[in-house]
């Protein structure tokens, strides 16, 4: 980091939007256009209504993995982008990277200041609440530990906990656990940490068919899940936009316990508790990422709210979303979702009025699609 750079004041609600810019889904199909610009990183205050931009960095991303690889330090100061990969046009396809990307945020401009290389490709990432560990799953089965020492981001050490892909990752608010999604050998794994030492007894928790996004909430009673069922697996076959499911999960105590499966529409790549533990919010595509020849095809997904009441989650909300939507997040203050509308290059806010859910119709666009979006750990 620069030592004249300062960070951004502690106040300040930032969200960061990773969007893949060379990926183009049109009508279901995908689409490598040949003008794209470059990936990109959007940085978002949110303490303010509308949520306003006030960074856009190049960076290397991809839409394909659970909507978290980026994430962001508590003061605001350093950004993590995961999940980097090219498009090789003269082979036809995407080459996956295999090392994280820093962002100093506190530069003027914010750029990319390094690199750090995994070995294997990185997705879902997690940062302490202390902002001094970093956890990054990989498609390979290993999760990266690293410390966060200012700008500096060192690689501890890899940590085999599958023989297939992980997905996303979530640490408990004490920063004394962490859960990661088995994304192949299906459930959770929970990891006690102490300090930067990370380790498992393979404590596990069940969850629907192919664990993806994970989140839990600010005050320690919650986590949730969004499983993306069998089209989350290696060769699914031809789907029809089967409904899917997403996993309640008591923190509150260990062992950790699955409470509640609910279901929802297909896909549910993205979910979020609210800070306040009050409210699940899930971003579920419902057919909008399916061929126009497919009969389970919709032009766009859906966004739910569930209100968490006596210990379990009950419908509060669906209103129409974007066209296979990715990631979405709360505000600080458990008011707002911001959900990424991947198609139409738009991060679309909602609000949560009197237990309702509301569609501001404030939409805010970014240069490619959304794919990835979190905001500093709370």
């Amino acid at each position: 980091m620069s030592p004249a750079a300062s960070s951004p004041p502690a106040t300040t609600d930032l969200i960061v939007s990773a969007n893949d810019a060379k990926y183009q889904r049109v009508e279901g199909r995908d689409t490598y256009p040949e003008a794209a610009g470059p990936d990109t990183l959007t940085v978002l205050d949110a303490s303010g209504f509308p949520p306003s931009v006030v960074a856009t960095v190049e960076v290397e991303h991809s839409i394909a993995g659970p909507p978290q690889a980026v994430a962001i330090t508590p003061d605001g100061r350093l950004a993590i982008v995961a999940a980097p990969d090219r498009y090789d046009r003269a082979a036809g396809r995407t080459v996956p990277g295999t090392f994280l990307q820093l962002v100093d945020l506190a530069a003027a401009p914010p750029r990319v200041v390094g690199r750090v290389e995994l070995g294997c490709h990185p997705q879902g990432l997690a940062i302490a609440p202390d902002g001094r560990l970093l956890l990054a799953a990989t498609l390979g089965g290993s999760l990266a530990v690293l410390v966060i020492d200012g700008g500096r981001v060192t690689l501890k050490t890899m940590l085999a906990l599958s023989t297939g892909r992980l997905s996303g990752v979530a640490f408990t608010p004490d920063g004394t656990a962490a859960l990661v999604g088995l994304r192949d050998e299906q459930g959770i794994v929970v990891l006690d940490v102490r300090g930067s030492e990370v380790t498992t007894e393979r404590e596990r928790v069940a969850t629907g068919v192919a664990p993806y996004a994970i989140d839990v909430s600010r005050d320690g009673g919650w986590a949730v899940v969004g499983n993306v069922g069998l089209a989350g697996l290696s060769n699914p076959g031809r789907l029809y936009g089967d409904v899917d499911t997403v996993t309640l999960i008591d923190v509150r105590r260990r062992p950790f316990r699955a409470v509640q499966h609910l279901t929802v529409p297909a896909l549910p790549e993205g979910v979020a508790l609210s800070p306040d533990g009050r409210w699940i919010a899930v971003q579920a595509m419902a057919g909008s990422n399916l061929a126009v020849d497919n009969p389970g095809r919709r032009a766009k997904g859906r966004v739910l709210l569930f209100a968490i009441r006596d210990g379990a989650a009950v419908p509060a909300g669906d209103l129409p979303g974007g066209e296979a939507g990715q990631g979405i997040v709360f505000t600080a203050d458990s008011r707002f979702v911001i959900a990424q509308f991947n198609v139409e290059h738009e991060l679309a806010v909602f609000a949560v009025d009197d237990g309702a859910l509301r569609d501001t119709g404030v939409r805010i666009t970014v240069p490619g699609g959304p794919a990835s979006i979190r905001a500093k750990p709370r």
